[in-house]
Formats: structure tokens, sequence, C-alpha cells
């Protein structure tokens, strides 16, 4: 059963995703939100060394982004690397309670990473490829705000396990294999690929094609770069929270915080999309995440801390979804794939610079100035925007 706003419904195919979305990220938001602590506490590893790793993780699931994005367009299937993604994904969630070393931990996290990038480009392509332009925002927001129930999801389990478990990490760690194969089934049995239409003496793909890609394209990518260099890895936030006086066990709760406010809001600003607000939505985005920054920087207390993650939760809220629509109304359709491959290998590597630098901030500066960074980066960005409001103002027709 599909379900939908007037006479244009969102596919049965778009909740299956989103149903598997969920289930994965209840898997590996509940790894992610132990494992810095588990890194810092058990392992021993510094700030800087967990935001290199969580900069090289995040950024090589976006970088292979590219690469399955460019494979789906040129082989015209999607769903075998959806599947092989998740797949991975969920059989690295098996290393993670056996692992014996810190290098073991790194190479599982690096493997779930990839997974991600293997599934990502593609799965976002076939959300494209069988949703109606009309209801092109609300698909993307509806699997973003399932995605993000995981996610709410994910570090509650890590609180009730932490507490059933008595704070053994590894015994927590075996609950994340349970919604991962459930994933992968889900993914077998629900999800439909349709033939896509091919074009009469048009190859695959060449080079060349690249410059099918229009200017609005490249604008959407240069904004998704930007507010990554801004917004470092969230492994930070657990690391404010332990700072201000979480204790381990209690410090996924900001996760939680973020999370419910990203679902709440990822599913209207679809709709909002769709209705021409995407300039506005933008902005929004913008000042939630200067006003996040701010908050985190001066925290005292884990009430400010709570305070800082739900800003950083709505401005979640209220950029990737529409983010993602956007290159969706942008790319042309033979190129899907690789456009969303493109937006993510960007946004990676500026992940990576992004997390890097706030890991030696940390370290060399303490987390204040490495708040108040971010804050400066998407001041940056706004004057970027205000500077080319011509551009911005043309999101509405996305």
């Amino acid at each position: 059963m599909a379900r939908g706003v007037g006479a244009v419904s969102i596919p049965r195919g778009v909740w299956v995703l989103g149903a598997v979305s969920l289930c994965m990220d209840l898997s590996s938001e509940l790894v992610h939100a132990l494992l810095p602590l588990y890194m810092a506490t058990v392992l021993g590893a510094s700030a800087l060394f967990i935001g290199v790793v969580e900069g090289v993780a995040e950024s090589l699931a976006l970088v292979v982004k590219l690469f399955s994005g460019v494979v789906s367009d040129r082989f015209g299937k999607r769903k075998p690397l959806v599947l092989a993604g998740y797949g991975l994904a969920a059989l690295s969630k098996f290393a993670f309670p056996l692992a014996p070393s810190l290098g073991w931990i790194v190479a599982a996290r690096f493997a779930d990473r990839v997974g991600k990038g293997i599934r990502g480009a593609p799965r976002d392509a076939l959300i494209a490829d069988i949703t109606p332009a009309a209801v092109r925002g609300r698909s993307f927001g509806l699997r973003q705000a399932l995605d993000t129930v995981g996610a709410i999801g994910g570090p509650v389990l890590a609180l009730a396990g932490m507490m059933w478990f008595a704070g053994n990490f590894q015994a927590v760690f075996w609950i994340a294999v349970i919604p991962a194969v459930i994933c992968v089934a889900l993914i077998v049995v629900g999800v439909d690929e349709p033939e896509r239409k091919s074009e009469a003496g048009k190859p695959a793909l060449h080079w060349s094609d690249w410059r099918e890609l229009p200017a609005s394209f490249w604008f959407i990518v240069t904004i998704a770069a930007v507010l990554t260099l801004a917004r470092f890895s969230e492994a930070f936030l657990l690391l404010r929270a332990q700072d201000t006086g979480f204790t381990t066990a209690r410090a996924p709760l900001v996760m939680v915080v973020m999370s419910i406010v990203y679902a709440i809001t990822a599913y209207p600003t679809g709709v909002a999309q769709d209705r021409g607000g995407g300039p506005y939505l933008l902005a929004l985005g913008l000042a939630a995440l200067i006003a996040a920054d701010v908050v985190l920087a001066r925290a005292a207390s884990p009430s400010m801390v709570l305070a800082g993650a739900a800003l950083w939760g709505l401005h979640m809220g209220l950029t990737q979804g529409l983010l993602a629509a956007l290159v969706a109304a942008t790319a042309p359709e033979r190129l899907r794939g690789s456009a969303f491959g493109v937006f993510n290998l960007v946004s990676g590597i500026a992940l990576l610079v992004a997390s890097t630098l706030a890991g030696w901030l940390w370290d060399v500066y303490g987390p204040a100035f490495t708040f108040y960074t971010g804050a400066a980066f998407t001041a940056i960005a706004a004057i970027g925007l205000v500077w080319r409001r011509g551009d911005v103002r043309a999101l509405r027709a996305g």
C-alpha cells in the first residue's frame, strides 16, 4: 500500500527502503553511540585519533558512493548494489563485539562505512527512479525520517544495554546484529526495481557525460560541501557530553535528543520543499547550525549539551533530505546514480577535512574553540548564499 498527499502517492518501495534504513540505522547508531566512548575510555584513543578515524570512515563511505553510483548507471541495476552494501554493513556488526584490539575496531568501522558507500548512491537513485516528481521531497523526507527513527532507537538501545549489561560494551554490541540481519531480509523480499528506459544509440557512460550535469546541480554540491565543513562528525557531540558531566552510560542520550528532532522535522521539510520552500529551509538550517555550535561551545552543564544537540538535529532535518531531493531534481535521469555519487564524494572530502580539523582543535585549543570554529564556517556559508541569492531563489523551482 502506498500513501501520499492528494492524488499522488508515495510508492510502496519508498516505504520499504525507509524501513530498511530504519533497521540499519538502529544497528549502526547503537554502535556509533558507544564507539567513540569505547575507543577513548577502554582503548585509550585520543580525540585527534577518534576525529581522524571518524573522518576517514565517513569519507570512505562517501567516496565509495561515487563508484557505486556510476556502476548503477552503467549497468542499469541498483538493487544488487543496495543489497551488497547493506549486506557488508550487516557482516561488519559481528566484528565489533568480537574485535580483540583497537586495530580490529577501526577495520570493522571502515568495513561498515564501505557498505554504506556501496548502497548509498544506488539507493537514493532508486528512490528517485520510482518516485513521481510531485512527491519527491516527501519521499526523500520520509526515508530520512524513518532512517532517523532508527537513529533514535540505536542510542536508546545503547543506553538500555549499557544499564542492563552493567557497562559491558561487547555485550551491547551484540544487540546491533539483530536489526542488521532484518534489514538484509527486507531488501531481498520487499524491494522491486523498475525497468529503466534505455536511450537508443546512447552509450552507458563516458567522461564527456559529466557535462550533462547542469550548473544548478553543481551549486547544490557546493552548498553541501560548505555545510559539511561547518558540521564535523557527531562523535564530538558524545565527547562534549562526557566533557560536561555525562557518565559514559548516559552520554548516548545526546544522540537520542538530536535524532528525535531530526526525525520530527525531516518529513515536514520534504513537504515544504515540494511546495517551493527550499530557500527558506536552507536559511533556517544555517541559522540552526550556528545556534547549535554556539550553545555547545558555551555548554557548562548536561542540559545545555542537550539543547545544542536538539538544535543540531533541527539543522539536519532542515537540510539533509532537502539536498537529496534537489540532487534528484537537477540531475538527468540517466546520470542520477553518478550525480549522487559526485554529491557524496565532495561531501566526503569535506567531512574528512572537518573531522580531522575538529579533532586537532579539540586537543590543542579545547571543545569551545572547536564549536566556535564550526559556527564561523557556517557564517561564511551564509555570506556566500547571500552573495549568490539568485541561485538560492532558483531552488524554489527544484
